[in-house]
């Protein structure tokens, strides 16, 4: 006699670069393992190659996972752990007033929302007459897998993490989009920008929409209360 089959919950979220509604169920036995051996790993890809199997599997395949920006995959898998372990989650952070310090917050994980900063655009415009520009991509998982540092410090890194976030480069109604194009040719597409558009480049990348919540801590060796900012997954993956 076959043993009974267990029926799990769904739940809807909408995706906030598209707005597409998302079902999922929270994740199983199964999907924790794979949560802790990425959390024994302690590396940032063990942790993405984690978010991205259980995302797959809770959203039984509805979604691209690897063309969602990144901003919405770490959406999704918060919703998700919200839903399978407790929508309050204990996180560790560094106090601020002496940078030594560490103390637990508690985080709720339905208030965790994805910001955007007022002045963010995608279209970047380089010659108002030619009506010449960029359009820009957000970073997905597979880019950021293939970055070694998305804090660029040299140029190569810039450009790099530059090439792949462009979409497509127009002149008037004409589109160029960057996968018809070699990597080289990209890199001397970019040598030829102004500094200015490149500034206006890296602003798409500062300003671009994030996982933020800001939380109290109160240090426990000198009382002294702070705010923090937590960003991005890898502050809320404990």
């Amino acid at each position: 006699m076959a043993l009974p089959t267990i029926e799990h919950p769904t739940y809807e979220l909408t995706l906030r670069s598209n707005n597409q509604t998302v079902k999922y169920r929270p994740f199983l036995v199964k999907e924790e393992k794979i949560i802790l051996l990425a959390l024994e790993d302690g590396t940032y890809a063990a942790m993405l190659n984690a978010v991205k199997s259980i995302c797959k599997a809770c959203t039984n395949n509805q979604i691209d996972i690897d063309t969602l920006p990144l901003f919405d995959l770490e959406y999704l898998f918060l919703n998700i752990r919200a839903k399978s372990v407790g929508e309050i989650s204990k996180i560790r952070v560094l106090c601020p007033d002496d940078k030594t310090t560490y103390a637990n917050v508690e985080v709720d994980l339905t208030k965790v929302d994805i910001l955007v900063d007022e002045n963010h655009e995608k279209d970047i415009l380089i010659d108002k007459n030619k009506n010449l520009g960029i359009m820009m991509k957000y970073i997905t998982m597979p880019d950021v897998m293939t970055i070694d540092n998305l804090e660029a410090t040299t140029s190569k890194e810039l450009f790099d993490i530059i090439a792949r976030g462009i979409d497509y480069v127009y002149e008037g109604d004409r589109i160029y989009k960057s996968s018809d194009y070699t990597p080289e040719e990209m890199k001397d597409f970019l040598e030829n920008l102004t500094t200015d558009t490149l500034a206006r480049i890296k602003t798409f990348y500062d300003t671009s929409p994030k996982l933020k919540h800001t939380v109290e801590v109160e240090n426990p060796n000198t009382k002294v209360k702070s705010e923090i900012t937590l960003q991005g997954l890898y502050d809320f993956f404990e």
